[in-house]
């Protein structure tokens, strides 16, 4: 008796930041275990990092969003306004990549991390997110009311965090949503807790589009002369080779994969970052305290930022106001905690299965 041909799942995490790639690392693993095989879908930055992480494995590019960020926080909705036709042109050619991949590929599946347009009526497609709410200020309505009419689209939607009141997302992850199945499946990382030695006092993780990502680099560069202890700073940047540059006690990488990012963050008392949902999920599986600084003008960011503050978890700080002195705050608070959610894979993929 031969063995039945592995089902084909298409995996494509939007290109903003890394943190919906990473996010995915875990789910594509899971997908191995489980007997899929994994076809990779992303741009840019993202996409490099996939073919980092799974050089075996087959990877396609699909178009580019193109979304840049204002220069100035209080911009940022004008900014993501003038975008729009852009960003509906890229849904637009997205779907037309999609059919041509589904079809060349055989694909069986789809799992879209916030990517518009992956989807397909022929065969089931889920659609990632931890945003069933959007907040956009005095247009959160409309941005929500936007979001859902497109997840609606998907045969599920997953949300990566618990349901109850033990959760990282909080009204973000957890608002209603009719006409569509809902599945919390638990926060996602791709790390593991190592008991080892501290050998970093700070860690510093960049991560995000341009140009705030440039612009939070060169603010802490200068901020952090002033630092005592060993540094750790992590660029963001996935290009090339990324080798180790160290100038007094500061050691400094574009990026780090997997395996070396996990041992680092381990190894740091403290993570100075942006407050994205993904590394929220990452320093929670590792029980860190961290200092957190939004994005400025993100909401989301602002939003989770805010509420693990008020919650006596992580401190924070506008980008602009932010000085070395304020790590001195972390002591007063909690740092992240894990949940004790397990993830039910064999359950959630019988979706693939059922037709």
């Amino acid at each position: 008796m031969q063995n039945q041909p592995k089902k084909r799942i298409l995996v494509a995490p939007l290109n903003w930041g890394l943190g919906h790639a990473t996010r995915c690392i875990p789910l594509i693993h899971a997908l191995v275990t489980h007997n899929f095989e994994p076809v990779l879908a992303s741009d840019g930055a993202a996409l490099k990092l996939l073919q980092k992480e799974f050089p075996d494995f087959k990877t396609v590019e699909l178009p580019s969003y193109n979304i840049t960020y204002a220069k100035k926080g209080q911009f940022f909705k004008l900014k993501m306004l003038q975008n729009s036709p852009k960003l509906v042109r890229a849904i637009k050619a997205e779907k037309k990549a999609t059919k041509e991949i589904v079809e060349k590929h055989d694909i069986d599946g789809i799992i879209s991390d916030n990517r518009l347009g992956v989807y397909s009526k022929h065969i089931p497609s889920v659609f990632v997110t931890h945003q069933l709410k959007v907040l956009s200020g005095n247009t959160t309505w409309l941005s929500t009311k936007m979001h859902q009419k497109i997840i609606k689209r998907f045969d599920e939607c997953w949300v990566p965090d618990n349901i109850g009141e033990d959760n990282l997302s909080g009204a973000l992850g957890h608002t209603s949503v009719v006409g569509i199945p809902v599945k919390y499946i638990g926060p996602l990382s791709r790390f593991k807790k190592i008991n080892c030695p501290l050998k970093y006092e700070l860690l510093v993780l960049l991560s995000g589009p341009e140009p705030q990502r440039t612009y939070l680099e060169d603010l802490l560069l200068k901020e952090l002369k002033r630092f005592k202890g060993q540094l750790l700073f992590v660029k963001g940047i996935v290009d090339g080779e990324s080798k180790a540059s160290v100038i007094g006690t500061m050691t400094s990488y574009n990026f780090m994969t997997t395996d070396t990012l996990e041992k680092a963050v381990n190894e740091s008392r403290i993570v100075l970052c942006r407050s994205g949902y993904t590394t929220v999920m990452d320093l929670a599986k590792l029980e860190k305290k961290a200092f957190f600084i939004p994005t400025p003008g993100q909401f989301e960011q602002e939003y989770i930022a805010n509420r693990l503050t008020k919650l006596g978890q992580v401190p924070s700080c506008k980008q602009a106001d932010f000085k070395v002195g304020m790590l001195d705050d972390v002591e007063h608070f909690s740092g992240l905690k894990p949940t004790d959610y397990v993830n039910n894979y064999k359950k959630l993929f019988s979706l693939f299965k059922s037709k």
